[in-house]
């Protein structure tokens, strides 16, 4: 197996180990998603959907959820910069602390919300968790001169802490639906 693992050109061996890249997972939650949405909108015989912006349920909730919501947009937008921007800078660097205590807060603020679930914790807790256990060790693997540990640990967090919770807090049904989409 070794033999066959080196045969193949570099960009595909990253993807044999079994661990998918975040690409793919990002695709995968897009397309889990899609299935979710539709089959919540066709069981709840809803009108057809239109974009619009009503913050009113936004204003009306708890400073918990304001400051989870706060937190992952501040760290949705950083990250953005952040993999969008030049590495290995000052910049990077102030800009990297700054995101991980956004998606600290983000990831702790979670913690006193449920709703998913009744009152019990979600699997988006799990990646909260996750998230916590995960900042620090990349932290360390930059500070350890390690990047491409560094690159891999941070971008998998991006993904699937920002890009696939964020995409699943707009199912039909919940709050950031209802402000973007609610009739």
């Amino acid at each position: 197996m070794t033999r066959l693992v080196q045969a193949l050109p570099a960009r595909m061996r990253y993807v044999i180990p079994g661990r998918p890249s975040p690409r793919a997972v990002l695709l995968i939650a897009v397309a889990a998603y899609l299935v979710v949405s539709w089959m919540i909108l066709k069981s709840a015989d809803t009108p057809p959907i239109r974009f619009r912006f009503d913050p009113a349920r936004f204003v009306e909730a708890s400073i918990v959820l304001k400051l989870h919501v706060g937190g992952a947009l501040t760290a949705f937008g950083i990250g953005t910069a952040l993999m969008a921007g030049v590495k290995g800078r000052a910049l990077h660097k102030r800009l990297g602390y700054a995101w991980v205590v956004a998606m600290a807060v983000t990831a702790i603020s979670s913690f006193f919300l449920t709703g998913l679930n009744g009152n019990q914790f979600s699997w988006i807790h799990g990646l909260s968790a996750w998230l916590l256990i995960g900042l620090p060790m990349g932290i360390a693997a930059a500070r350890r001169k390690d990047i491409a540990k560094h690159r891999k640990d941070m971008t998998n967090m991006f993904t699937g802490g920002m890009l696939v919770a964020g995409l699943f807090s707009f199912l039909p049904g919940r709050m950031m639906w209802s402000i973007f989409f609610a009739a």
